[in-house]
């Protein structure tokens, strides 16, 4: 049986603009330009998106479950109107201090996607904004993707290869969009740019 085309993506500085404060009801989720459609032309594509995130302002007790879920269903209604969807998000409630085994930077989250689709992840994209997940995806033996739209995106050069050293296989794009690109191109579908400094695509 041939497995799914699986992409695992964070969320926030990748699909939806990154909050210090997080993101606590429906209108604080403000979409990337060009995220949703990149989710939609990946699924016409025959990939299945689903989200591992980090939520710990539930752990604090910023956010619970019902404005948690509103904030996902105001998600859904969104990347539907770009005709795209994310299958499934997992998400980590817990605080550091709880030291479970599902908060990024453990892989935790990843093992659990790759049990519930039956696949190995060693051909898995994870997409990531920060050395915190790219180390989960390090990890989870996933192919770590850095997308420059949210926490990366005022990083120097120095800086940049700080965040790489902690995945050294990590391949750089300026967002979603150029990584769906890079994906799509790779599979026939999608446009060829040329990659820039440091592997940005």
């Amino acid at each position: 049986m041939t497995p799914p085309k699986l992409i695992i993506l964070g969320r926030d500085g990748i699909l939806n603009r990154f909050r210090d404060d997080h993101v606590k009801a429906p209108e604080e989720w403000a979409p990337i330009p060009g995220a949703l459609d990149a989710v939609a032309r990946l699924n016409h594509a025959g990939w299945h998106a689903v989200v591992a995130t980090n939520q710990s302002g539930i752990g604090r007790g910023m956010i619970d479950m019902a404005s948690l879920n509103a904030v996902h269903a105001h998600m859904m209604k969104l990347l539907g109107q770009h005709g795209g969807r994310i299958d499934a998000v997992f998400f980590c409630p817990h605080v550091p201090e709880d030291q479970c085994d599902c908060r990024k930077p453990l892989p935790g989250l990843m093992k659990q996607i790759g049990q519930r689709y039956g696949t190995s992840l060693a051909e898995v994209p994870m997409v990531c904004d920060n050395p915190r997940d790219l180390e989960a995806a390090h990890a989870a033996g996933c192919r770590p993707h850095l997308v420059r739209s949210g926490r990366a995106a005022a990083l120097d050069d120095a800086s940049l290869a700080e965040w790489l050293a902690v995945a050294p296989d990590t391949q750089v794009h300026a967002d979603l969009a150029a990584l769906a690109d890079h994906l799509l191109r790779g599979s026939g579908d999608g446009l060829d740019l040329d990659s820039g400094p440091m592997g940005l695509a």
